[in-house]
């Protein structure tokens, strides 16, 4: 399944089966966390106003939002656990994964760090639109669709294995 996956960007009209939405949540909810302090939540949003408010969280990368059947914006509290940022992020790829096994696209757009076309925090927007509390950092938004777009399996002979490291970190000559 690994190599099949990819970011997608460009979605169809297609509805996701209910109960595929709901697995995909489920794997959010299982992502290990440390110390077991589950420092994440979630805002699910499928409503296509809102969506295209989110997509212009940032001035480029974020149109997937607007196209998506159903984005999930991540969160973590950087008071519940020191290593929010991981949690958050962990969360996000467990579920990027679960939509690949299920044959549904995905795609991570970055919002903490990033700003928006007109120079303010992505978060500040994000933020407002859902009313998410100020102490919760919006680590990314995932996005997810059945992709109108083809896209080949990864060529395993193009695996960077140079940067595989075992037992010691070897020095390029």
């Amino acid at each position: 399944m690994l190599l099949e996956r990819h970011s997608i960007r460009r979605y169809t009209d297609r509805p996701i089966d209910g109960e595929d939405v709901k697995t995909i949540l489920e794997a959010a909810l299982l992502a290990p966390t440390s110390k077991n302090a589950r420092s994440w939540q979630f805002v699910v949003v499928e409503d296509p106003e809102t969506l295209n408010i989110l997509s212009q969280c940032k001035p480029s990368y974020a149109t997937s939002i607007k196209d998506s059947r159903f984005s999930v914006i991540v969160t973590s509290d950087p008071e519940k656990s020191e290593a929010y940022i991981e949690d958050a992020t962990v969360a996000a790829m467990f579920m990027h994964l679960q939509a690949a096994a299920l044959g549904i696209g995905s795609c991570w757009v970055q919002v903490r760090g990033r700003e928006t076309a007109d120079g303010e925090p992505s978060e500040n927007l994000v933020r407002d639109t859902l009313g998410i509390p100020n102490h919760m950092v919006v680590e990314c938004i995932m996005t997810f669709g059945y992709s109108a777009e083809t896209r080949k399996p990864v060529d395993p002979a193009k695996l960077q294995w140079e940067k595989m490291h075992i037992g010691t970190w070897r020095h390029e000559l």
